[in-house]
């Protein structure tokens, strides 16, 4: 694809937080292109090094080595023309809860020093089913209203590229397959490009044309999630026991590719679940077995055959109120 189907286009970039010796290097010579219009999914676990990205991308953080351009602008450069051509969703809904939406959506035009939104506020409440809660105070929104007031914020000044950080994280079911809904519908009414960030496997599915995986600051794989899952060749079986199996035993039976332990389950690649798993049952103490399930192909077991492990959901959550503030006033 030419540049001028490039909505993000990042390479070889690399970020280090204090020295070589005694810092972290939270990317590591990371490529991709999102072209435009599309969206495009960045997952991996917390701490994989996604909203390190976002920093560097939005210009908050630098870069320690590589190139990277939004909307045809340099991230090092020209931040305030990228700043000036995107839009925010962080993972917590931070409003100004005082404020009712429509004071909220004068905030966001002041901080932008935007002319004539008024039009464009209007349009985005009634998109966005808010309007006749508009001069309601914020704080007696429910979380899913809040949510479509934040995407509205990140509208108002037409960006070509929206960047939404774990947006879903901590929500119920069917707020979040309400929050999907509004993805996919955002991207195709307003024709923005949306780099979303998640560690939820099902709504990179569901939501993203194409997917990088992304795990200790690399980028290791890349592609549809056809193509990302057509990777994994045969099925997965995993094995919870009470005791640790013969891996040696395990290993032998035909058809089995590799065993590979993960906490208290083994995962066992094979060639058919339907041939393997009566074989591997016989071979095994009933008494011995808590749970067994079979994965067939998918980006879950994508990830679980390039790291040997899965994606993680328990590790800490950085300070997204404190990168919030700073998004807020560097678009300012």
């Amino acid at each position: 694809m030419n540049a001028a189907g490039i909505a993000i286009d990042v390479r070889n970039v690399s970020k280090r937080y204090g020295t070589e010796t005694k810092g972290v290097l939270a990317l590591d010579h990371v490529s991709l292109s999102v072209p435009k219009g599309s969206v495009f999914g960045l997952l991996g676990p917390n701490g994989a090094g996604k909203t390190t990205l976002i920093k560097v991308l939005t210009g908050i953080s630098d870069l320690t080595s590589g190139n990277a351009t939004v909307a045809g602008f340099d991230v090092r450069r020209e931040s305030m023309k990228v700043r000036a051509r995107i839009g925010w969703v962080a993972a917590e809904v931070i409003l100004d809860d005082d404020f009712t939406a429509r004071e909220n959506l004068w905030l966001q035009a002041k901080l932008q020093s935007l002319k004539d939104w008024e039009p464009r506020a209007e349009l985005l409440l009634q998109y966005f089913s808010l309007a006749d809660r508009a001069d309601d105070k914020v704080s007696s929104y429910s979380t899913g209203m809040r949510k479509k007031l934040e995407i509205a914020l990140a509208l108002l000044h037409q960006p070509e590229v929206i960047f939404m950080d774990e947006p879903t994280i901590g929500l119920d079911v069917s707020t979040r397959r309400m929050l999907w809904d509004i993805v996919t519908g955002v991207h195709r009414e307003f024709g923005v490009t949306v780099l979303l960030t998640t560690h939820y496997i099902e709504e990179a599915d569901a939501l993203c044309g194409r997917i990088a995986i992304i795990d200790h600051g690399r980028v290791i794989a890349e592609g549809t999630p056809s193509e990302l899952k057509a990777r994994v060749k045969g099925d997965v079986i995993a094995l919870e026991t009470v005791e640790p199996i013969d891996v040696g035993a395990v290993g032998s039976i035909p058809g089995v590719e590799e065993v590979r332990p993960q906490g208290n389950e083994w995962m066992i690649r094979v060639a058919s679940a339907e041939t393997v798993l009566p074989l591997l049952l016989a071979s095994v103490r009933t008494e011995n077995v808590r749970r067994v399930s079979v994965e067939k192909p998918s980006l879950e077991t994508v990830f679980l055959d390039l790291t040997g492990r899965r994606i993680g959901q328990e590790e800490p959550m950085r300070d997204i109120r404190q990168f919030y503030a700073q998004m807020r006033r560097a678009r300012a």
